[in-house]
């Protein structure tokens, strides 16, 4: 046995005999300081860093309390590395938070957070449990926000797939353990109170009447205990935060009624409502408990995608195989893909062929064949091919690992009829109370016997659970669905925009057509060179583009030649140095001045779809052929069929603008266009009209600032993917039918929900201050009336994809 710490690598001192369980083997501790450390990274669910460190850890300190000593090891940068995003100084992480009840919950985190000097933003989102947040490192270190959220009364952990499902079995225990003591506690109250209510019991003696209402005391007392507990710490930590949430009315209900009944007891004088109070007890839990599955139901999606990351991969370093963590990769990096295995990071492929399994990203089945030049995504799965790919990024930078935080990020958006019911929610439970105050004064002085139980039924029946439900369930089911199809939702306003958009603008190449460019024609002008020269020369420099037209060219790239010094000109072309030889490729008209050109030669190289310089010699011009999406022409025929004007703005020459019109038939059409003069369209388009742009390249990233909703297709630049608010992953344009029938239906939906949310509390309020409304009518209406806004948003999940727009 090692005579050194397995933490941090020190000698063992003679006498110290300490050890800590990990990865199934016990490992030596020098102190009792690195002994609480490496526990509490195991219980944490951060083994992992002593699979893949590489350095020892620093020596635990001793004796610091158990909380701080936990959080405070978040803050080293190897576990950060496991689930932060770090961009410059701004740090960015998802965490799971425990006890989130309702909305209102989320909104307290917020409200106690937003004043913690160094977080940029936390953004809590109440059905999926988890919050969003952004800090500067050098002002906060993330152990303080999480102490933070601590201090609130709830219990944060950096979101992990696994461990928020083990999280979320544990709490599913937890849950069907207070609903069966309850409710098998709940029979036994119930069966005594019959039997006292029909006069089973009447010929006993009133001291066994007595022993009887004790022991329904007794049984009750844990449920009001146990069973209720998640209401009362609820309603502590708001009233800590000096705020009202819906667990107050539930709280202060259950311990009125228990509390009467029990006093009751005690003096043997007044009535008891043991079986009521345990009833309401156990109804309430019901609700909790669907409220938590359906939650479950509609998070599950990003949880899913996380577990898509593979822990290891084979680096090549040379002719030599390494396997080192994933996390780990860095840009440039070689790494080697088996048939089978999961793709580790984003990168090009530089050697092999396979089908690769995009699912995960785009809601296709179907494999999509890739081979060199190409790119393929962290996440998807290898097919039948041996890979060698070229990471692009780090793990952390992935495209998937974007997709995961930028969904959460838009789940947490709230639309203004949201904002709104969030502002009145905040004072509703008030009003409640004081309703409650003037309805016991009233009943108390009219009808003594029933005042207390009055007064109850108007705490219970009038909490508005159901309306800070309604806007965080639809929104979070409308992302599931949407991400099913392969629609990613970057901006949390999109679902509130599109409904009212009735303007579409299309980029042409790539987004109205495939984008799937081949060399059609190649004309030589300098015979110094041969077709395959050319080819090969404007191939290597290509590479460096991720405009759709160089993707023409990636078959004909020779490895022997490299290039430097690659300058892309947006909307003009590329230049660079290619095997120390000056070259440009790009359009004739930036290239070199068309006046000078015979009539002949003008009409020629203006209809090439791009020229070839070299040390500045024309050597030959290339006509590409594209096709129309199969798509395309549908979905612009239903999009004017429902009353939505169509634009298309192009870059392209006039000649294959018209020849894409003929098809579409689009409403409007400019080709030509730089980035700046679609900039300026969009904006004259906007002073009438509410306008989505739809494009896939470099030149639209100013265009999809301006425009009220940018849509990008999957196929698209990074540079464009990333100023998008939505991305088609899929590369369906078809799938526009789908986000705007998600997104009215969703709109109806959280309608739909405020309007029964807001109508169940007028319609009961004054019902249970009239007293027609008992105790058990009030929890059955609360718990039904927030179980229907929940199933009514799960519709979501499954609208259909194919239907019209109107």
């Amino acid at each position: 046995m090692s005579n050194c710490c397995f933490h941090c690598g020190e000698t063992i001192p003679k006498g110290i005999d300490l050890f800590v369980t990990i990865n199934h083997q016990d490992q030596a501790m020098c102190c009792v300081g690195c002994q609480a450390v490496a526990q509490t990274i195991i219980d944490n669910d951060l083994g992992d860093y002593y699979r893949f460190r590489t350095e020892a850890a620093p020596k635990g300190e001793a004796l610091v309390p158990e909380q701080l000593q936990r959080t405070e090891l978040l803050d080293d940068d190897n576990l950060q590395q496991e689930f932060t995003y770090k961009d410059g100084e701004i740090k960015e992480a998802i965490l799971t938070i425990e006890g989130i009840s309702c909305a209102a919950c989320a909104w307290l985190i917020e409200m106690q957070l937003n004043h913690l000097t160094g977080l940029q933003s936390i953004s809590v989102n109440a059905t999926t449990q988890r919050a969003t947040v952004r800090w500067i490192d050098g002002e906060v270190k993330l152990s303080e926000i999480i102490l933070a959220i601590e201090k609130v009364g709830y219990h944060a952990l950096p979101f992990k797939a696994s461990e928020v499902e083990q999280s979320n079995k544990r709490q599913s225990k937890t849950f069907i353990k207070r609903l069966g003591i309850s409710g098998i506690l709940m029979m036994q109250v119930m069966m005594i109170a019959i039997g006292l209510y029909f006069g089973a019991f009447s010929d006993m003696s009133a001291h066994n009447l007595v022993y009887l209402r004790w022991i329904s005391l007794i049984l009750t007392i844990p449920i009001v205990s146990y069973g209720a507990f998640p209401f009362y710490q609820g309603a502590i930590n708001a009233l800590k935060a000096k705020r009202l949430s819906m667990d107050v009315p539930v709280s202060i209900a259950i311990v009125l009624a228990f509390s009467a009944s029990a006093w009751a007891t005690i003096t043997q004088s007044g009535e008891v409502y043991f079986e009521s109070v345990s009833m309401f007890t156990f109804l309430l839990l019901i609700g909790k408990f669907l409220e938590f599955r359906a939650r479950n139901r509609a998070a599950e999606v990003s949880a899913n995608l996380l577990k898509l990351m593979p822990m290891t991969a084979t680096l090549l370093r040379g002719d030599k195989e390494e396997f080192i963590i994933a996390r780990k990769l860095q840009a440039h990096d070689l790494v080697l893909i088996k048939p089978g295995e999961t793709i580790p990071a984003d990168g090009i492929i530089c050697q092999g062929s396979s089908q690769i399994n995009e699912a995960m990203l785009s809601g296709e089945q179907l494999p999509v064949t890739k081979s060199i030049g190409e790119q393929v995504f962290a996440g998807t799965i290898n097919g039948d091919g041996n890979l060698t790919v070229e990471v692009k990024h780090a793990t952390q930078s992935s495209f998937l690992s974007q997709l995961i935080r930028l969904s959460e990020a838009s789940q947490t958006h709230k639309p203004k009829i949201a904002q709104l019911s969030d502002k009145i929610a905040q004072y509703f439970v008030a009003i409640i109370l004081f309703t409650a105050i003037g309805t016991a004064i009233y009943w108390q002085q009219h009808l003594p016997d029933e005042a207390f139980w009055i007064t109850l039924s108007v705490l219970v029946a009038t909490c508005p659970c159901a309306l800070s439900l309604a806007t965080p369930t639809a929104l979070t089911c409308a992302t599931t669905r949407l991400n099913k199809a392969g629609i990613m939702i970057k901006s949390g306003h999109v679902m509130e925009t599109l409904p009212t958009i009735d303007h579409f603008a299309f980029d042409k190449t790539g987004t109205l057509t495939s984008g799937d460019f081949t060399v059609d024609q190649l004309e030589l002008i300098d015979s110094h060179y041969s077709k395959q020269q050319v080819l090969a020369i404007t191939a290597a420099l290509e590479v460096h583009s991720e405009h759709p037209i160089a993707k023409a060219f990636t078959p004909y790239r020779d490895f022997n030649d490299s290039s430097q010094e690659v300058e892309i000109i947006a909307g003009a072309g590329i230049q660079g140095s290619v095997n120390q030889q000056e070259v440009k490729v790009g359009k004739a008209k930036w290239l070199f001045d068309l006046s000078l050109l015979t009539p002949a030669q003008y009409q020629q190289y203006k209809s090439a779809s791009c020229v070839l310089i070299i040390d500045k010699q024309l050597v030959a011009a290339f006509s590409l052929k594209d096709h129309i999406r199969p798509d395309a022409q549908q979905v612009i025929a239903k999009l004017q069929q429902s009353q939505i004007t169509t634009t298309m703005l192009s870059g392209d020459h006039q000649s294959g603008c018209d020849a894409v019109q003929q098809v579409l038939t689009l409403d409007q059409v400019y080709s030509q266009l730089t980035a700046t003069q679609k900039l300026e369209k969009i904006k004259q388009l906007q002073n009438q009209h509410i306008v989505a742009m739809i494009g896939d390249g470099i030149n639209d990233t100013p265009v999809f600032g301006a425009a009220h909703v940018s849509i990008a297709m999957g196929s698209g630049t990074d540079i464009a993917k990333s100023g998008a608010d939505v991305i088609l992953l899929n590369n369906h344009l078809s799938a526009i039918h789908t986000l705007l029938q998600v997104a009215k239906k969703t709109q109806q939906v959280i309608k739909q929900n405020y309007g029964w949310a807001f109508g169940y509390n007028a319609i009961v309020l004054p019902l249970a201050v009239s007293g027609y409304i008992t105790p058990y009518m009030a929890v059955i209406g609360m718990s039904l009336s927030s179980i229907l806004v929940i199933t009514n948003s799960l519709r979501l999940l499954k609208v259909k994809q194919k239907l019209e727009l109107r």
